[in-house]
């Protein structure tokens, strides 16, 4: 399985990235082993991913949610959220 996530840093900001390894990826964030945004916003909180099949596909519904607002962000973790 493959993630799209979003992480929202300790000043609030949100950081969009993609993962074979979810768990993992925040923990490496949360160990400042993740990306260079992050480093610096430490905890860093999981806020919403989404499951793909593939590499490629998680890739480029990442490059695509990066595109978005904050507030397009925003609404696609609330629209999530609700759904639980």
């Amino acid at each position: 399985m493959n993630y799209v996530y979003i992480v929202q840093c300790r000043d609030g900001t949100f950081y969009t990235g993609w993962t074979a390894d979810l768990e993992k990826r925040i923990w490496e964030h949360n160990q400042g082993k993740g990306a260079k945004y992050t480093r610096g916003r430490l905890p860093v909180v999981l806020k919403y991913y989404e499951v793909f099949a593939t590499k490629e596909e998680a890739m480029k519904r990442e490059y695509l949610i990066k595109q978005l607002t904050r507030k397009e962000k925003e609404k696609l973790m609330e629209i999530k959220n609700n759904k639980k």
